[in-house]
Formats: structure tokens, sequence, C-alpha cells
């Protein structure tokens, strides 16, 4: 079976010429340094004649000095490498090379090194035939990829995929908070309601999670034993049970009961993925087997790279995720009509949003990362990380949150997976005006309109940030050196050591991640000393004996 990966300057003056302009039209000369203005106004004339091999003395002049060695805040203004190729092919062969041959993260670092530049031109997917301008410029470095969070500079509108935004007809006909610039009157409404949810749902968060927790380490332990080869996928059990928390928490339903009004039954977790991923699959990345890969390949171009999945596959499933959510919901939508002047459907199809796709969606890439990098870790290490879950744990009088802030390794150890996995690998905006975009080397030129396209799978590995920057350093964020990186960690569209706001589009739910995040680590070796996992598959546990 496939497996899906995924899936928010400074005015300069143009220089006269340019070092490519000036390579072409002195080509036929050594140039020692800069011209009269009389000297230059010649040279289309000089050319002509027969001057082969004549060296020409330029006087050094402004113009030709800015143009070879103008400098922003003491970094060299560069041309932004990188090319997007013939109108169609250019963009229809890096699609390919990212989707098949390729790859990611390779696509990203083969052009990074190509053009030794951690800003750069390329094509981004789906591109065509029949999805938007796929030309952006990308940015690979701590330093570069701020510039994404910065709302005076670019603009948020529609970029929440990147060049494709899918079909309104997911979301009710509504752009939902992702979808909006903070210049947007519903931009601060939406949020606020989203900060309004998570704040009444906060005393759930730890009784809920743990309920949740508990189910999920019973149906490990029972398909452990049940299992002849003693393994079983971990996130079978955690998919469902995580759903149903985050709903729990949020409107004190329960998605899978079959009490519950409109409940989705055993189905719901196949339901809302098959309403989430058609959202996303024209910019998934599918992993198979490479024989299935090579033969597959045009089928899968032709099914889901191609253009975008029609919404009448998912319609009859979403309209029973409306059906829960409204029956479910009717004091967090009157919040949001009588506190926020909300329209009631639109805050529905938010709250849908917020629940199934940032939320839970979030979840199902990041929990799965936590567990396979930390079962994966040494034996040594997961007993030192159960006895800090323990004692925090018997100090505080149960986990709670007195507790979870007592627990420095186990902080460390999710900002490291967050670090090298992060939930949202990707941020988009659109240049709100000119501007210099600096990396660490150098600065460079971005015209009104371009679009800018983060990785950030590779700007948490910026060597001049991180040292070892490829390993999985579960203590990285410790101590007093430690806690400095931390505003290095930019999951969340913005520095971890700041804070959502209405003003700028930086995840409101990124507390609340964290603190799950945390607590699942906190949840997991409380009860074990260590686990044992490979890949997406639990081999083994081994109980926490008594503190």
């Amino acid at each position: 079976m496939s497996t899906v990966t995924t899936i928010g300057f400074v005015g300069f003056a143009t220089p006269t010429a340019t070092t490519s302009s000036l390579k072409r039209n002195l080509s036929s000369y050594v140039v020692l340094g800069g011209a009269s203005g009389n000297e230059l106004r010649k040279f289309r004339s000089i050319k002509g004649t027969a001057t082969s091999g004549r060296r020409l003395q330029i006087r050094s002049t402004t113009s030709l000095q800015d143009a070879t060695t103008t400098k922003i805040n003491g970094l060299p203004v560069r041309e932004i490498p990188g090319s997007y190729g013939p109108a169609f092919w250019g963009a229809f062969s890096d699609k390919i090379a990212y989707y098949w041959t390729e790859g990611v993260p390779r696509f990203y670092e083969n052009r990074r090194d190509k053009y030794n530049s951690t800003v750069y031109r390329m094509n981004t997917v789906p591109g065509p035939p029949f999805f938007p301008d796929p030309r952006v410029i990308v940015l690979l470095d701590q330093k570069s990829y701020r510039t994404l969070f910065d709302v005076e500079k670019v603009e948020k509108t529609n970029v929440f995929t990147g060049t494709y935004m899918p079909s309104l007809d997911y979301t009710g006909g509504y752009r939902v908070l992702p979808y909006l610039d903070p210049s947007e009157e519903k931009h601060s409404l939406l949020k606020e309601f989203c900060f309004e949810v998570l704040k009444s749902s906060g005393r759930r968060v730890f009784p809920e999670f743990h309920k949740a927790l508990n189910e999920v380490f019973e149906a490990w332990e029972t398909g452990l034993k049940n299992s002849k080869d003693r393994k079983i996928k971990f996130m079978d059990a955690l998919s469902v049970e995580t759903l149903r928390f985050n709903v729990r928490a949020f409107l004190e339903a329960d998605p899978v009961d079959p009490n519950t009004e409109a409940s989705l039954g055993k189905e719901a977790v196949g339901i809302i993925r098959w309403w989430t991923l058609p959202q996303i699959m024209p910019i998934a990345v599918l992993s198979l087997p490479i024989f299935f890969a090579f033969l597959l390949a045009p089928l899968f171009e032709l099914l889901l790279h191609t253009f975008p999945l029609p919404f009448s596959l998912v319609k009859s499933k979403r309209q029973k995720i409306v059906d829960f959510f409204r029956a479910n919901s009717k004091e967090v939508l009157d919040m949001a009509e009588t506190r926020f002047g909300l329209d009631r459907n639109e805050a529905l199809e938010n709250l849908i949003f917020y629940t199934c796709f940032n939320s839970w969606g979030g979840i199902n890439f990041l929990f799965p990362a936590i567990i396979g990098r930390l079962g994966s870790t040494s034996a040594e290490f997961q007993r030192e990380l159960s006895a800090e879950v323990r004692k925090a744990i018997e100090e505080n009088g149960g986990l709670n949150p007195a507790a979870l802030s007592s627990m420095p390794l186990v902080q460390s150890a999710v900002y490291e997976v967050m670090r090298i996995q992060p939930p949202v690998p990707f941020q988009y905006g659109r240049a709100k005006k000119d501007l210099i975009i600096e990396s660490h080397d150098a600065a460079f030129r971005v015209k009104k309109g371009e679009m800018l396209a983060g990785y950030m799978p590779l700007a948490h590995k910026d060597p001049k940030v991180f040292t070892d920057p490829e390993g999985f350093n579960p203590k990285r964020f410790m101590e007093e050196e430690g806690e400095k990186l931390v505003q290095h960690l930019l999951w969340s569209n913005g520095s971890q050591t700041e804070t959502p706001t209405v003003h700028n589009k930086q995840c409101p739910g990124k507390n609340f991640i964290t603190i799950i995040a945390q607590l699942l680590v906190a949840e997991i070796y409380s009860k074990y000393e260590t686990i044992s996992v490979d890949g997406d598959t639990l081999v083994a546990l081994n109980r926490a004996s008594s503190p």
C-alpha cells in the first residue's frame, strides 16, 4: 500500500549594468578598472572596430561599481540563481524530478548545491498542465526563511498550499482561516474564534489525552500479544484515539461513539481522511517501492498530479462530517455568532478545518515522527527519559501542567523531532513590493508579486545555526546554550519563542500542539521504560518499574 507524505527588504536602486550584461558587452576586452561616461558611451562604436586583443583601460565610476560591488548590510548583492526553463517543459521536468526521479529532500538539496545558494529559482509542484504558475523563489536558510513570516513584506492570500488552492467546495464555499491574509477583516475574527475554541478546551486537554492514550496502550499491548510476528502498526490505534481526543477536547463529543448524535462511528478516521487527502493530493509525494514507482508513475501523474480531484468523490463523506459538527457544536457556534459576529455556517466550516485538518492532520504527521525517533534511540537514553517523567509526576502529584513543565529532557526531545521532521514542512508568501532578501552569504532582489517558497526541513538544518545539523540529538535544546536555539524552531509559521496573534500568520494552535506532543512522550514513558520501533512498526514495550 502506498503512503502519503506531504501535505504560510529594503528598497534598492537598480544598477545601470549587471555583471552578466558587462560580460556580454565587454567580451572582447580585459577590464582593468572603471570608465568615464564618455568612454562607456563610445563603447558600442569601439566594439565594432578592429580591436581584437585590445586592453581597454577603464577608470572607476559609480554606476559600474554599483553593478559589481554594491553591498546591503555588508552582504554582496547577487542575482538569484536558477532557471524556470521553457514555459511548459521546464516546469514539467522539475515536476517529474520532484515527484519521481529525485524526490524530497534531494530535489532541494541538489539545486542548493548546484547553485551554491540557499536562495534560488525553481518550479514547484503541482505545475503544468492544469495548475497555476509554478515559478517560485526558494528559501532554505534560517535568515532568508524568516521573510515568510513578515506580513509587511509578504502577502498570505490563498497560499496555504502554495501555488495550488483546493476548490472551496471542500470548505462549504468559504475561504477558511489558513487561506486569509492578516490584512483581511475576517482573518482577525476567525483567528480570535480559534483562540477561544482552544482556550475553552484547556481544562479538558490533560484528562482527555490521558484517556485516549490509555486506550492506545491497551490496543498496543493486545496487538503485540496476539500478533504472530510480534509487530503492529503503532499509528492504527493512535490515529483513532487522537481523533477522539481532539474532538472531545474541542466539542465535548465523541465522533466514534454510536450514542453521539450524527456519530461517524468506526469509519470516522476513514471519512475524515477521505475529505482531507484530495485537498493535498496534487502536492503529495507518494512513497512507493522502486519497482512500482517506475511502473506506476505515469498512471499516478495522470490521476493525481495533473488536475484537481473532483469534489464529487468526497461530497457524501464531507456531508457526514458537517452533520456531526453541526449537531455537536451548538454552544461553540453560538459563541462565534454572539461574540465575534461570524456567520454560523462560516464558523462551522472553520471549526471543522481547525479540528480535522490543522490539528488532527498535524498530529498524524508529528506523532509518528516522535515515536519513530524516540523508539529508535538507545535504551540508556529512554530509561533517562522515563526516569525524568516518573520523577516529575511523583513530585507534582500526577501528570499535570506543573509536572510537564518540570521535564526539560522531554521538551528538548520533542523540539528536536520538530526540528528534524517539522509537521508543516512548507510555507509560502507573495512579495507585496520590491524587496531585498538576505541569506547568510548574499542579498537578493525580489520583485513585487513573485512567489516565495520555504522548505523548512533544510532551514531547520542550517549549519550556520545548528551543530551537526543532520544528526538527531534529543538533548540539543537543553541548558543555557540549548535554550538559545529554540528561537530557530520555525515549524509554526513563526519562531517557537514568538506568540500567535491576529496580526500574524503563526499557527494559533502552536502551544496546543507543543503541549500534546510533550504529553505524548510523558504518557508513554510514564508507563514504559523503553519501547522498540522499526519504521512505523512497534516491536516491543518494556514496562517501567514502580518509582
